[in-house]
Order: C-alpha cells, then sequence, then structure tokens
C-alpha cells in the first residue's frame, strides 16, 4: 500500500503540473473565466491530494485497515472531485452535456474530507 500511495502522489503531483500548464495556455484561450477557476480548482485540489499522499505514504507503516483506508479515500476522492470538475469545466467546449458529474464532485470532496478525518483520528489514537 506505501508504493501504491506513493506512486499515485507522484502521478497526482506530475498531472497537476501538466493540466495546471493546460489549463494557463490552451484552455484560457477556449474556456470561460469561470470554467477556467473551476478547473484550476480541480488541479489546486489534486495538488494538494499529491503532497498529502506523498507526505502519508513515508509518514504511514500500513500496517492497520485505517491506514490503507486514508490512502485509499484520498486516492478515490480526489478521482471523483478533481476530475468531475474537469469534465464540468469542458464540456461546453466538448459540445456535450456532463452534467451528470455535479453531484460526484461533492462525494469526491466528502471522501477528502474523511481521509483528512481518518488521518486526525489516527494521529490522536497513536500519539505520532
Amino acid at each position: 500500500m506505501k508504493t501504491i500511495t506513493l506512486v499515485f502522489g507522484a502521478v497526482y503531483g506530475m498531472l497537476s503540473v501538466i493540466l495546471g500548464a493546460f489549463g494557463a495556455h490552451a484552455l484560457k484561450k477556449i474556456l470561460s473565466v469561470e470554467r477556467l477557476e473551476s478547473f484550476e480548482t480541480g488541479v489546486r485540489y489534486q495538488m494538494y491530494a499529491a503532497f498529502f499522499l506523498l507526505i502519508v505514504g513515508y509518514i504511514l507503516k500500513f500496517e492497520t485497515k485505517t491506514e490503507n483506508w486514508i490512502s485509499w479515500l484520498m486516492i478515490f476522492g480526489t478521482i471523483l472531485f478533481s476530475f468531475s470538475i474537469y469534465g464540468l469545466s469542458m464540456q461546453d467546449y466538448l459540445g456535450t452535456n456532463l452534467k451528470f458529474l455535479g453531484p460526484i464532485t461533492p462525494l469526491g470532496g466528502l471522501l477528502m474530507i474523511l481521509s483528512w478525518g481518518m488521518l486526525i483520528f489516527h494521529f490522536a489514537k497513536n500519539r505520532v
């Protein structure tokens, strides 16, 4: 689980830089200011998740289910949160109705919040 956490952290970080540059250059010309700001929010939270996973990957020993869930919730929460925002931001440009992604974004955010909460619980319980 440690390797999975670190790999996802590194991949999320790399994709955040790529997508951030893509948004700042290519998308700036084709998206409205509001859509571009939403896209950038997805990129920002994906980078936060990258840092979270890299730090947690080095701190935790992944000997318990709680430690594993901390990573899985952040990994899946980021996919649901950030990637649904990317889709919603791009729907006008793609000419596709992706409004079904709207309820997925807060679900992803909830998973990310639960991951942070479990990390707090883990630290408090183990007095790290």
